[in-house]
């Protein structure tokens, strides 16, 4: 009685005499996966919200980079140079859904001093070093940095790490992009301004 045969190639695996499988595809690192929607714009702060996306300050005070939502789809968000954004802002995504963005929890200096006038002063020494500084009624917060931290206790200050959104002060001088990075000394950052009216002419 005939039997029927099935070649298998090692580089081209088939079902049977005359028909291949497809070729696998490929998985793709995440900084060349296609991106499903993109964010360009600011919604209506009125507008339904469709999605949420929660990002750190580090993440937030950029204008461009790839993002994960809740939901677990990742988009592109485009945004113009020297955008900030804050908690609960709204963008608007290319195919109409509109994405509500949230403050995530991260580690935090937590500042407190012995009265107004002595966390005055602190904010006044914080701020000389251009960092971003969030100031609240009876506290202050600012991102991780031994240094700040050393000179905030030798000011008198007491300082505890705590998770909380990081909403630091914007700008004076109109919009602004807050940039924080470190040296090797631990040193803060700078604030950068974007204002047609302090450029060098």
């Amino acid at each position: 009685m005939p039997t029927s045969s099935m070649t298998v190639n090692p580089e081209n695996r088939s079902t049977d005499a005359g028909t291949p499988d497809p070729a696998p595809t490929p998985d793709l690192p995440l900084a060349t996966a296609p991106v499903l929607s993109l964010a360009t714009a600011f919604a209506d702060p009125r507008a339904r919200v469709d999605e949420i996306l929660e990002l750190p300050f580090e993440r937030r005070e950029k204008s461009r980079f790839r993002a994960v939502m809740l939901s677990g789809e990742t988009i592109g968000v485009s945004m113009p140079p020297g955008t900030l954004l804050r908690h609960g802002t709204r963008l608007k995504l290319d195919d109409g859904r509109v994405v509500a963005v949230e403050a995530e929890l991260e580690t935090l200096l937590e500042v407190r001093a012995a009265d107004a006038q002595e966390l005055a002063r602190i904010a006044y020494h914080v701020g000389n070093r251009h960092v971003p500084l969030q100031i609240g009624e009876s506290c202050l917060w600012l991102l991780p940095d031994h240094v700040l931290r050393a000179m905030v206790v030798g000011l008198g200050g007491q300082v505890v790490e705590v998770q909380a959104a990081f909403e630091p002060e914007s700008g004076a001088y109109g919009h602004s992009h807050v940039h924080h990075q470190h040296d090797d000394q631990g040193h803060g950052g700078r604030i950068h301004v974007f204002d047609s009216r302090h450029e060098s002419p």
